[in-house]
């Protein structure tokens, strides 16, 4: 294993691009030594790395791996923490988002959503929690505030996000009190790439129902995950709906 660094090493998933890279890029900025995973996006993870990299020698560096995987898991957690000789975050980021809407819901969608957005977080929580033990650290979730109020046509990804919510609680009692885990529910930040769920009178029907009128950013949510990794010693078992106020209105 690698000498243990001065700075808390984080892993964040689905790191390479989006609001997965802008968390990287917060939690580093704030002194941590960060683990870029990525599965597919292996350039923009190594682009990203290289530009963290240049600001902080050593300081950051690319994790390949499958989260579908399940006996990989494991190795990655292994590997995430020999890379700085220490683990002292976990960010479960990394996630499936796609209509299945019934009467289309098939065995193969309910593996990939459940999988990537309840499944891999589990396990990846278990692999980490004796070094975050050990490190006295913490585990954030990416949820969704449609884990409690469900997105129509959307049936399986509210379900694995209402399972991650119900995880954080639960990992919140089992890994306490060394290990603090809470959860970030983002509300309209960024729209799906393909845009195809969404159409812009969509988009605009969601702004103008948020309380703010306007949708959030990265930096909305990369903030509210560095303030419950450094900055909230005595909370755990809590998720913060960073919604624009969306949540009082859904």
């Amino acid at each position: 294993m690698t000498t243990p660094s001065s700075s808390p090493a984080i892993l964040v998933t689905g790191a390479a691009k989006r609001v997965g890279a802008v968390i990287a890029r917060t939690l580093h900025a704030a002194g941590a030594n960060v683990i870029v995973h990525c599965n597919r996006s292996r350039a923009d993870a190594e682009k990203l790395v290289k530009a963290l990299n240049a600001q902080r020698a050593h300081s950051a560096t690319v994790l390949q791996g499958d989260l579908l995987a399940y006996n990989a898991l494991k190795g990655l957690i292994d590997h995430a923490a020999s890379e700085f000789g220490r683990l002292d975050g976990l960010v479960n980021n990394a996630s499936a988002f796609f209509a299945t809407p019934v009467g289309g819901i098939d065995e193969d969608s309910w593996h990939e959503l459940i999988d990537s957005n309840l499944k891999a977080p589990l396990f990846l929580a278990q692999a980490a929690a004796p070094y975050l033990r050990k490190s006295r650290g913490s585990i954030v979730n990416i949820i969704d505030i449609h884990a409690e109020r469900p997105l129509k046509n959307f049936v399986v990804y509210t379900v694995a996000k209402a399972g991650l919510a119900g995880l954080t609680r639960s990992l919140a009692l089992e890994l306490g009190p060394e290990v603090r885990v809470n959860g970030v529910s983002p509300g309209a930040i960024l729209w799906p790439e393909a845009g195809n769920d969404f159409p812009e009178a969509e988009q605009e029907r969601i702004a103008s129902q948020t309380p703010l009128k306007r949708i959030g950013g990265p930096d909305d949510i990369a903030r509210a995950v560095k303030y419950l990794m450094f900055d909230a010693p005595f909370v755990s078992g809590q998720i913060l709906a960073v919604d624009g106020g969306r949540s009082l209105v859904v």
